[in-house]
């Protein structure tokens, strides 16, 4: 506006402010003067104004990257004139705006870094940075579908840091996408925003970690570390013997590689112990194992062997290798026969046994003899089934079925091996399926071999159990005083329990006459015979010669023997009494014993008349005397009647 009328013209004071890349032709200011002044521009930076009238205007849209220097101003110097006035100059200060109109930019379309394995946690792999001409803050992303590895420090600094520690036996190559973005979020600013996009390839490298691993061997993980694990080398040498190049080794040659997989370190080989008398020697450079002179003792050898590398001795393994001298194998293990022929049932059941003929039950069995060894026998030899799937084959050479046999015949071929030598021999077997002799049992389960055995020890110990306890009882008794003869009466029955089923009746037997005559038919409900009287006139039972009289006790089927401690069948019976025999003229009865035995009567004992009768044999007579005790004693001598029961049991004979 017009202020003092001596200036011929003014302008506003204020600085303006214009956008980058403007529209042409923008109003920057207007200048204040009569119609009188002339106008004229004397400074126009960049020439990019000119002057349309009053107005200050901008002829083309301005870069604010272009500019000289982007903190200053442009200044715009406007001169007026007046005819007979002095001129004078104005000028308007013009600012640049920055606007964000240019993408980021990386150096390069692609990166590639290397970090080592096991590199610490949050160690910097390498910063990778875009560049903005617009001078923004710019935000960066790194995407990865497998990366867990590698991460950034922050949103705004792309500097990549390991995140996990790295195996090289994992992961050889990590490939990363790098994003990056002029605005932080472009939904919420609403200004025009920009991105760039980069691909880095990060490679793994290996470092020398890890020492030779003998091969072959096994991995394991302990922790974080990784470990291979030999189980050795084992050879075997003749006695007296020195063989010329390499050993053999199982299972393979002596060989140790750098445990880094992408390293190849030289590795050298040493024996540390176990070479007394210095019979072997290794190469350094391959580790293979030769012999110097002959071994002089037979047994095992143990070696130690270490392999190092060259350039890091540190990094070493250990490993033995047993060496068996053994005495030389001059014949190896042969069949007694070339070819064998074996019989199996058709209805046999697995674990069954391959027969040696039609006719028996009989088991096939092979043997191979080992001349090495004075008896034929080679206690470790070993014996295999080969080319077939129907049958094993035990240590003592013995052919079990091991399925069931779908076909008319099969053939396979034993072979019998030596484990210390490695020599074998072998025969060829043909099994011929024959018919069934007998219906399997409804269960399919049928008596085998083992079973017949196992039965058969058992029997056996039962047996010798039984024979055992007689021995001792006989043996107690004879220091006891007892008389033989009873021992054998009482060792009737025992014997007789012992019997097993289905053998024959011991031809030791009895038979109880008085059992089968008067008390026997009482028992059976018949007629009695009267009851004979004795020389003092008291009535009793007095057996005769053919119908003895037995105690009641005598006529159950079993009861207890007072000799052996056993119970004893009404069978059980005596020696002949020499009052009975034939040469004596028979008993009293009148009538002589068929056989010439009398019964021993342990113990009697029947109620008559309310008294008990018993029986005894006198000393001086051929008859038997009875002695009828009252039955008068109350309960309280119950136990004392008892044990003179038991004493009146035995009989004595009359010599």
């Amino acid at each position: 506006m017009l202020g003092d009328p001596n200036e011929v013209c003014t302008v506003s004071p204020d600085p303006v402010s214009i956008k980058e890349n403007s529209t042409v032709d923008l109003l920057v200011a207007t200048i204040n003067c009569g119609d009188d002044v002339q106008l004229t521009i004397t400074e126009n930076p960049e020439d990019a104004f000119y002057l349309r009238g009053t107005d200050l205007i901008a002829k083309r849209g301005l870069d604010f990257e272009s500019l000289p220097s982007v903190d200053d101003a442009l200044w715009v110097r406007v001169r007026c004139n007046r005819t007979g006035s002095r001129s004078v100059n104005v000028s308007v200060e013009v600012f640049i705006e920055n606007v964000n109109d240019n993408p980021p930019n990386f150096a390069q379309s692609h990166y590639v870094l290397q970090v080592n394995e096991l590199t610490p946690v949050n160690t910097s792999v390498g910063l990778i940075e875009a560049t903005d001409i617009d001078s923004e803050p710019l935000y960066y992303r790194l995407e990865s579908v497998t990366n867990r590895y590698l991460r950034l420090e922050n949103a705004n600094t792309p500097n990549i840091l390991v995140q996990n520690t790295i195996d090289y036996d994992s992961v050889q190559k990590i490939s990363l996408v790098l994003h990056v973005q002029d605005t932080y979020n472009i939904s919420e600013s609403g200004e025009p925003s920009f991105t760039a996009v980069v691909t880095i390839t990060v490679n793994v490298k290996d470092i020398d970690n890890r020492p030779p691993w003998f091969q072959p061997c096994v991995r394991t993980n302990l922790g974080t570390a990784k470990l291979c694990v030999s189980s050795g080398y084992r050879a075997k040498v003749n006695l007296t013997e020195k063989e010329d190049g390499p050993l053999s080794l199982e299972p393979g040659p002596l060989y140790a590689k750098d445990g880094d997989r992408n390293r190849s370190e030289l590795i050298s080989y040493r024996i540390l112990r176990g070479n007394e008398g210095s019979i072997f020697q290794i190469d350094e450079e391959t580790g293979n194992i030769s012999m110097v002179k002959a071994a002089d003792i037979a047994g095992p050898i143990t070696l130690t062997v270490l392999a190092s590398q060259v350039t890091n001795r540190d990094q070493f393994a250990v490993t033995q290798v047993n060496i068996e001298v053994l005495k030389k194998s001059r014949n190896p293990p042969r069949f007694e026969k070339e070819r064998y022929e074996g019989y199996i049932y058709s209805n046999s059941v697995p674990e069954s046994m391959i027969l040696r003929d039609r006719t028996s039950n009989r088991p096939f069995r092979v043997r191979a003899r080992d001349e090495d060894f004075a008896t034929g026998v080679n206690p470790d030899m070993r014996y295999e089934v080969q080319y077939s799937s129907y049958v094993n084959v035990t240590t003592e050479g013995f052919v079990l079925l091991k399925r069931v046999v779908k076909t008319e015949s099969f053939a396979l071929q034993i072979r019998a091996m030596d484990p210390s030598t490695g020599e074998f021999g072998t025969a060829a077997l043909s099994v011929l399926v024959i018919p069934a002799v007998a219906v399997p049992s409804p269960s399919g389960a049928g008596y085998r071999a083992g079973d017949m055995a196992l039965l058969g020890l058992v029997m056996a110990a039962i047996l010798v159990l039984c024979f055992i306890v007689i021995g001792f009882l006989i043996s107690h008794l004879k220091k006891g005083g007892t008389n033989l003869d009873k021992i054998t009466e009482c060792l009737v029955p025992c014997l007789k329990m012992a019997r097993p089923p289905g053998r024959p009746k011991d031809s030791l037997q009895y038979t109880n006459d008085g059992y089968q005559g008067t008390e026997g038919d009482a028992l059976r409900g018949g007629p009695r015979l009267p009851a004979p009287v004795d020389k003092r006139g008291r009535g009793a039972t007095v057996p005769g010669d053919r119908g003895r009289a037995i105690p009641l006790e005598r006529r159950r089927s079993d009861r207890h023997c007072g000799f052996c401690g056993l119970y004893a069948n009404h069978n059980h019976h005596a020696k002949p009494s020499p009052a009975s025999s034939p040469a004596r003229g028979g008993g009293r009865g009148g009538g002589g014993d068929k056989d010439g035995m009398r019964s021993i009567l342990a113990k009697g004992g029947r109620k008559e008349g309310g008294k008990s009768v018993w029986f005894k044999e006198n000393e001086d007579a051929s008859g038997i005397e009875v002695e009828i005790i009252p039955d008068t004693l109350g309960q309280e001598e119950e136990t004392e009647r008892r044990r003179r029961r038991r004493r009146r049991r035995r009989w004595t004979w009359r010599r």
